[in-house]
C-alpha cells in the first residue's frame, strides 16, 4: 500500500485531496499536517512514499521543511502560488497543481507518481537557484532552529557537511557549500575561500597573512582565511582601506 502524507493549513483542500486519493486502492492517507513543524515530524517518523505539499504554511514554508527531512518521500505541490512562482521546482518535483484544481488534473500528477514509484525512480527534491533563502531552518537533535540571515556569521565546509556558526551556536547540516553560496543572498554573504562562506557584515578589519592571502577577522573574534580571489570579492562589498 502506497502511504502518502497531506501537509496544509487550509482544511478544504485537505478534504478535497483525500475524496480525490479515495478513488485509488491502493494508496492511503496516513496523516495530514497543518504546519511544517507537523508535517516533518510526521514525514520522519512515518516515511511516506509521497507528500502533498503546500508552498504557504504556518510556522516555515513547504520549501523549508524539505530541507529538514531525514526521509525524502516523493512530492507534489499543491498550491494557489502562480505557476511561474514555482517554476524552478518543476523538473525536482513529481508535480504541482495549482488551486483549485480538477479531478483530472489531479490524477495526472498521481500517474506521473505512479510511473515514477513503479522505477523507483522519485526525483530529487532540492530548492532551486533562483529562490534566494531568506533564513535558514535547520534541524538539531531533533529540535528545529530558525535563524535569521544576520545571525549566521560564517559557513565552513567539512568534508560532505557544513558547519553554520552563529554567536552562540555551531549547526551541522548534510550539505555543500556551493549549495549555500547559490542560495543565500550574495549582497551578505561572500565566497572567501573554498571552505568558507562568509557574512560581510561581520567583518571589522581584514590583514594580510602570507603570499597573497588575507584573515578577515570577524566581530566575534574568529579568524576566517581569505584567498586572493575571496579578497577581491571582499573588496566589492567593504573598503578595508577606510
Amino acid at each position: 500500500m502506497i502511504q502518502v502524507i497531506i501537509i496544509d493549513d487550509e482544511p478544504l483542500a485537505i478534504s478535497m485531496v483525500k475524496e480525490y486519493l479515495a478513488t485509488y486502492d491502493n494508496i492511503e492517507v496516513v496523516a495530514d499536517c497543518p504546519n511544517g513543524f507537523a508535517g516533518a515530524k510526521a514525514i520522519n517518523e512515518l516515511e511516506p512514499d509521497l507528500i502533498f505539499l503546500d508552498v504557504q504554511i504556518p510556522k516555515i514554508t513547504g520549501f523549508e521543511m524539505l530541507e529538514i527531512l531525514d526521509h525524502m518521500p516523493a512530492v507534489i505541490f499543491t498550491t494557489a502560488f502562480d505557476e511561474f512562482a514555482i517554476k524552478a521546482f518543476e523538473a525536482n518535483a513529481i508535480d504541482y497543481l495549482l488551486k483549485p484544481f480538477e479531478k483530472d488534473r489531479f490524477d495526472v500528477a498521481i500517474q506521473k507518481f505512479l510511473k515514477s514509484f513503479s522505477l523507483d525512480t522519485n526525483p530529487k527534491i532540492e530548492l532551486s537557484k533562483e529562490l534566494k533563502m531568506n533564513r535558514l531552518v535547520l534541524k538539531d537533535a531533533g529540535e528545529i532552529s530558525i535563524l535569521a540571515l544576520k545571525d549566521v556569521h560564517y559557513l565552513q565546509a567539512d568534508n560532505d557537511y557544513v558547519q553554520i556558526h552563529t554567536a552562540s551556536k555551531r549547526f551541522v547540516k548534510k550539505a555543500t557549500l556551493k549549495y549555500y553560496e547559490s542560495r543565500l543572498p550574495d549582497d551578505q554573504f561572500a565566497r572567501v575561500h573554498r571552505s568558507y562562506l562568509l557574512n560581510v557584515g561581520e567583518v571589522t578589519r581584514i590583514e594580510p597573512y602570507e603570499k597573497a592571502s588575507h584573515i578577515a577577522i570577524l566581530k566575534s573574534g574568529a579568524k576566517i582565511p581569505v584567498s586572493k580571489a575571496g579578497y577581491g570579492i571582499l573588496k566589492m562589498h567593504w573598503d578595508f582601506n577606510s
